[in-house]
């Protein structure tokens, strides 16, 4: 039996993320054990001994030192790095999510990460580089395709020469705004070829979001602060079975499945 970590970074706020990601990972339950670590809120970080590795999305600063778990979360992600450099076998397996994808640019040297001027919140098509339209975990999607987008904080600037020598390619960029005079911000990185990370939230599950931006009192909030368009326009896109569905249907089980076939024909050499 493979096994996973689930690297929780939302700090003990109630998040739509954690859940999502539960439920991905207990539907491999035949092939795949994980177990959940609360970094922030209980200083949980897990050892080398996994398989796969999600770490998830969160709230703040993503550079911010606000806790003795901060030094230990970016020297696992560099001993992960470390494993597989060294040609170790079995390769180990990482996913990273929005606050931990920022993280892990800024650890590998590969952008700049600056708080955005407004908070991206919503649903928004996010184009493929060439890379990106070589991407395994994309295939299947189209180009434009969808994405659940909350954050404010973003990867910018990247270090061209840093990402050549590591073998890192950028998969995809924020949507073209040929009106806004501002860098588009790196969505999507493959960092190895078992290492990879989104500042979107592929885990983000249509069906589950409308019940949750459908309540009132959350509705009501949404439209204050981001206007009633958007909120509308991010509606229409999760029940849209082309759009984030599609995004969700493919690219955290494309991982897995993967790394699971990957993990497996190393076991059985």
């Amino acid at each position: 039996m493979l096994r996973a970590a689930l690297v929780d970074l939302y700090n003990g706020e109630s998040n739509r993320g954690i859940p999502m990601l539960q439920r991905i990972l207990s539907s491999y339950a035949n092939v795949l054990h994980f177990d959940h670590f609360d970094v922030r809120a209980k200083q949980e970080i897990p050892d080398l001994t996994y398989d796969i590795y999600i770490f998830s999305g969160g709230p703040g600063d993503p550079l911010e030192n606000d806790g003795p778990w901060f030094e230990p979360l970016f020297e696992r992600i560099e001993s992960l790095w470390n494993w597989n450099a060294t040609g170790k076998e079995p390769k180990k397996h990482v996913f990273f999510i929005c606050h931990s994808f920022q993280m892990a640019c800024h650890a590998f040297g590969l952008g700049k990460v600056t708080q955005r001027d407004k908070m991206s919140f919503g649903t928004y098509p996010v184009h493929k580089t060439h890379s990106g339209k070589e991407e395994i975990l994309f295939e299947g999607l189209t180009d434009p395709f969808y994405i659940a987008d909350f954050r404010r904080f973003q990867v910018v600037e990247p270090n061209h020469d840093r990402m050549k020598s590591m073998g890192a390619q950028i998969l995809c960029l924020e949507k073209l705004r040929p009106h806004v005079h501002l860098e588009r911000a790196i969505m999507a990185v493959r960092f190895s070829p078992e290492m990879i990370g989104t500042q979107f939230h592929p885990e983000a599950n249509p069906e589950g979001l409308l019940a949750y931006f459908m309540e009132a009192e959350r509705k009501q909030a949404i439209v204050d602060e981001h206007g009633e368009s958007r909120y509308n326009r991010m509606i229409r896109d999760l029940a849209n079975p082309l759009k984030i569905q599609r995004t969700f249907d493919t690219i955290i089980p494309n991982f897995i499945e993967n790394a699971v076939e990957q993990l497996m024909m190393v076991e059985v050499l």
